[in-house]
């Protein structure tokens, strides 16, 4: 239907009978009021017709339930749905067997189930929803568990998209709240249900989950790093140390602390943490010959203008150790505010100090040369 309503789109776009490029050429005769009305009528049949086909399309879509099937066939149908990978009639099915036999017997397995349909759907959302409606409506169910399982599973595949499943993706660079989700729902299910038939794979998803986490965690101290936040790159490190013990992370998080601290010259702090990494890693990638190499290299924080001359022209000079543009900028504004006082309020002995600076301003213009004054004092 679908191919036949874009032929149909193809064949109207120009009228049969009237040669392509006739309005660019001159010598065309003239069309009568006849003819033009023909080709206006014959148009209104080609809309008509591809309306028809669209609306034929979509209504051939959506599915229509026999309302006198019973309980059981319908939910036989929806079971064969289901083996033949038919999601979404699956679904319908299984939403039409809830409403019309809301306490027959398969209304429960209906709603276990439609998650599982929702799920393998493609409908996230749908899929945790329904879980949580059967969780909240059947709380001593004997398979609640499988919904628990269910809702975890769906956030765990939440974040797998189509280039995830087929490209390298470093999923631990990506957002974690659908895995952070997914631990906290595969943790409801193994805390609750611990004798499940779900919770050994569970757990192993659990693993994989911290894993990831800590691993994300090492990623955001490293951009710290790198951005010169280095209060922020310790406490991600000492994070990880402290809530992901026994993943991988943990030797990176000592690594960051030991960075962070050196670059703030927390000596004690960096030669505590360094001890630690030696002594649990020390084959870390950080430690060459029994010394710690800083994996993220000094920031440069010229201006673009000093970088394109190669530091030729600097636009302001580098800050000297412990000192901050703030600081410079708030002595600044005091100076200012400390000039622009009138002579009358200062105190005699300030009032000799400003005018023993102005003599010395003036004897050093009086000193000036020609070629100072032409420059306005830029090369001297």
């Amino acid at each position: 239907m679908v191919s036949a309503a874009r032929l149909w789109l193809n064949t109207a776009s120009f009228a049969p009978g009237v040669p392509r490029g006739a309005h660019h050429n001159r010598t065309a005769p003239p069309k009568t009021a006849a003819v033009i009305g023909t080709l206006a009528a014959m148009q209104v049949k080609h809309l008509l017709l591809i309306a028809i086909l669209a609306l034929t399309a979509a209504c051939s879509s959506k599915e229509v339930i026999d309302e006198n099937l019973s309980e059981v066939e319908l939910y036989q149908q929806a079971q064969a749905d289901l083996d033949n990978s038919s999601y979404s009639s699956a679904t319908n099915k299984l939403k039409a067997l809830e409403s019309r036999y809301p306490f027959g017997r398969y209304a429960d397995q209906a709603q276990l189930e439609l998650i599982y349909a929702n799920y393998k759907n493609g409908e996230p959302e749908a899929a945790k929803s329904a879980a949580e409606r059967f969780i909240r409506l059947h709380p001593q169910h004997p398979n609640v568990d499988y919904a628990y399982y269910l809702k975890g599973l769906t956030s765990f595949d939440q974040d797998v998209g189509l280039l995830a499943r087929f490209l390298p993706l470093d999923m631990t660079k990506r957002d974690p709240g659908a895995a952070r989700d997914s631990y906290n729902e595969f943790a409801q299910l193994t805390a609750r249900y611990p004798n499940s038939r779900y919770a050994p794979d569970a757990k192993q998803r659990m693993i994989y989950l911290r894993n990831l986490l800590a691993a994300y965690e090492i990623h955001v101290a490293d951009y710290y790093l790198t951005r010169q936040a280095y209060v922020a790159a310790a406490n991600r490190g000492r994070y990880v140390v402290e809530n992901f013990q026994e993943t991988p992370a943990v030797g990176d998080g000592l690594a960051v602390m030991v960075e962070s601290y050196q670059r703030m010259h927390l000596d004690a702090l960096a030669a505590t943490s360094l001890e630690v990494l030696k002594l649990n890693y020390p084959n870390h990638p950080s430690l060459v010959d029994g010394q710690f190499v800083p994996q993220v290299t000094d920031a440069d924080n010229r201006s673009w203008l000093s970088k394109a001359t190669l530091g030729l022209i600097e636009s302001r000079p580098p800050l000297p150790p412990g000192e901050t543009r703030a600081n410079q900028d708030v002595i600044k504004q005091y100076q200012d505010a400390k000039e622009a006082i009138p002579k009358e309020l200062l105190p005699p002995d300030n009032g000799d100090e400003v005018q023993e600076d102005q003599h010395q301003a003036e004897g050093n213009n009086s000193d000036r040369s020609w070629f100072s004054y032409m420059t306005f004092g830029v090369f001297d």
